[in-house]
C-alpha cells in the first residue's frame, strides 16, 4: 500500500511539473493570440507594411535602412519603429461592441505588418487606425483573433502613427544638404522687409552679392562664404500630415514670410517657401513664435520647421557688410 501511495504522489508531482512548464509565462489571453512583440535572435532586418494593394518595405542594407530598396530612411524613424516592434505590450482587451462601433461599422481597413529577421518571419499582425484612441491603435494578430489596445511602456505617444505607408514619414527630415561648391545661386526674399532681400550668384567662379539695384559693393566675401556653409545641413522638425486640404489652401493664399530659391551646379532647383504658423489653443488662435510652416515646389506636403534651424539662412543684406 505504501508503494502505491508513493507512486501516486510521484505521478502527481510529475503532472504538476508538466503543467507548470506548460503554463509558465503564458499570457492570460493566449500567447499566440496576444504577443505582438518581435523577438529576434540578433536584430530585425526587414519590416513590411501593406494596405490594400499598396506596400512599403523598410530593409536593412549594411549599416543603413532603405525605403522600398532605394531611398535612405530617417535614422530616428527606424529607431522608433524598432523600439515599438520589440517592446509593444497589451494595455487592455477590446470588447466586441467597441470593435464593432469603432472598426467594423466604419469599414476600417487595417495595415498589415510583417517583421523579419533575415528570411525568418518573426511576427505578423494587423493595425487598425482609430481617432478615438489616444494611447495606441487597436491591433489583432489575425482577422479572427481577439482585438487589443496596445502600448509601449514609458511612451505616451500614439504608437500607431509609426505604422504608415507614407514614404515622406520615413525619409530624412532635411531641406538642404549642400556644400558651398555645389551652390550656383541663392535668392533670399524677405516679404516683410523687401529692402533686406538679396541674391548671391556665382560669376566667373566667384560669388557676387546683388540687391534690388544690382551688384553691391563693399561687402565681405568671407561673410558670403560663411553664409553658404550653413546650407550643409538645414533640417525640419516634422511633416504637417494633420493639415486638411482646406487648411493648405488657406496657408498658400497668405503672403509668405520668406522664400529661398537655391540653384545647384548640377542644375537642380529648390524653392523653399515659409509661412507664419498659427496655433489653435483654448484662448483662440495665436502666432507660433518658435516654428513656421514650410514647403518646397517638389511636394504638396507641408512641414513644420523651427526658427532655430532655419535662422542661419534668414539674414538681412546688411549682414554681408563689415560692421
Amino acid at each position: 500500500m505504501n508503494k502505491l501511495i508513493i507512486r501516486g504522489i510521484s505521478l502527481l508531482a510529475v503532472i504538476g511539473l508538466l503543467l507548470l512548464i506548460l503554463f509558465h509565462n503564458r499570457s492570460p489571453f493566449g500567447k499566440d493570440n496576444s504577443n505582438f512583440a518581435s523577438e529576434p535572435q540578433k536584430e530585425i532586418t526587414r519590416i513590411e507594411f501593406s494596405y490594400g494593394n499598396r506596400k512599403l518595405t523598410l530593409e536593412k542594407e549594411g549599416s543603413e535602412w532603405l525605403i522600398n530598396g532605394k531611398t535612405q530612411a530617417r535614422k530616428s524613424g527606424i529607431l522608433y519603429i524598432l523600439k515599438v516592434l520589440q517592446e509593444i505590450k497589451i494595455k487592455s482587451p477590446v470588447s466586441e461592441g467597441l470593435f464593432e462601433s469603432e472598426i467594423s461599422s466604419k469599414k476600417i481597413v487595417p495595415v498589415k505588418v510583417r517583421v523579419y529577421e533575415n528570411r525568418k518571419l518573426l511576427k505578423s499582425f494587423l493595425v487598425y487606425k482609430t481617432q478615438s484612441n489616444p494611447y495606441g491603435d487597436i491591433m489583432k494578430m489575425s482577422d479572427w483573433a481577439k482585438p487589443f489596445i496596445v502600448y509601449v511602456p514609458e511612451y505616451e505617444g500614439e504608437i500607431g502613427s509609426g505604422f504608415t505607408l507614407n514614404e515622406l514619414f520615413w525619409q530624412t527630415y532635411t531641406i538642404f544638404n549642400l556644400m558651398p561648391s555645389e551652390i550656383a545661386s541663392v535668392n533670399f526674399e524677405n516679404f516683410s522687409d523687401t529692402s533686406s532681400s538679396f541674391l548671391i550668384f556665382n560669376k566667373n567662379r566667384h560669388f557676387v552679392l546683388s540687391g534690388a539695384a544690382g551688384e553691391q559693393k563693399g561687402w565681405d566675401s568671407a561673410l558670403v562664404t560663411r553664409y553658404l556653409t550653413y546650407f550643409t545641413f538645414i533640417p525640419f522638425e516634422s511633416w504637417a500630415f494633420d493639415i486638411s486640404p482646406e487648411q493648405k489652401k488657406v496657408i498658400e493664399s497668405e503672403k509668405p514670410v520668406y522664400r529661398l530659391t537655391v540653384n545647384t551646379t548640377p542644375g537642380k532647383k529648390t524653392i523653399l517657401t515659409l509661412w507664419e504658423r498659427i496655433k489653435d489653443e483654448k484662448g483662440g488662435k495665436t502666432k507660433d513664435t518658435d516654428r513656421l510652416f514650410g514647403k518646397t515646389q517638389n511636394s504638396d506636403a507641408f512641414f513644420i520647421i523651427k526658427y532655430f534651424d532655419i535662422d542661419p539662412l534668414i539674414k538681412k543684406r546688411s549682414y554681408f557688410f563689415p560692421k
